[in-house]
């Protein structure tokens, strides 16, 4: 894990499109809009692009929440038991410490931005993806699983599954499922 120091006074910033820090990590385009170097470890935002089908492995956060904000495309995401359909627009925070995960679904990539609350996780996927050459999806190619696993602990990430839980994406709406929430069949 990188060490950083944490600024006294937050100073000002703004990064317009196509700025901030690109990385390619597990064949997504993760672009750096805030960290915890220039939010006084407050947040970290990502802006990321995700291939159509793309599945983060199941896992669990011990050291920050995340929420995501739906820019293009259409995802499920899991979390515990629950899931819950997210077309753009949608807004979706996930707790520490409850495994979760998502998916894109359909045939188009999709677009969000990720916040992590407080900010460093953001460096995981740094250490454990590449620079991306170009501000596009990466080319075809397996992924640094290995290097990702052998950083979880240094980041309190714990991987809990290998893809996120396949999830009936119907609009049911009974006992514990809400507007726009999925149910697993898990009390």
């Amino acid at each position: 894990m990188s060490e950083s120091t944490t600024p006294t006074e937050a100073v000002p910033f703004a990064l317009g499109p196509g700025e901030g820090t690109a990385t390619w990590f597990l064949g997504t385009l993760m672009t750096l809009k805030a960290t915890g170097d220039t939010t006084r470890h407050a947040f970290g935002l990502i802006e990321q692009v995700l291939p159509a089908g793309f599945a983060p492995p199941l896992h669990v956060h011990h050291g920050e929440d995340e929420a995501f904000y739906i820019l293009e495309g259409r995802l499920t995401f899991t979390c515990g038991a629950r899931a819950w359909d997210a077309p753009v627009g949608t807004f979706v925070f996930l707790p520490r410490d409850i495994v979760h995960g998502f998916r894109v679904t359909g045939d188009q990539p999709a677009r969000l931005l990720q916040f992590n609350m407080p900010a460093g996780v953001e460096q995981l996927f740094v250490e454990a993806g590449e620079s991306a050459r170009e501000r596009t999806l990466p080319p075809a190619g397996s992924p640094q699983v290995d290097k990702l696993l052998a950083l979880t602990t240094c980041y309190n990430v714990e991987i809990a599954g290998t893809a996120a839980l396949p999830v009936d994406t119907s609009r049911e709406k009974g006992a514990g499922a809400g507007a726009g929430e999925v149910s697993l069949g898990v009390p």
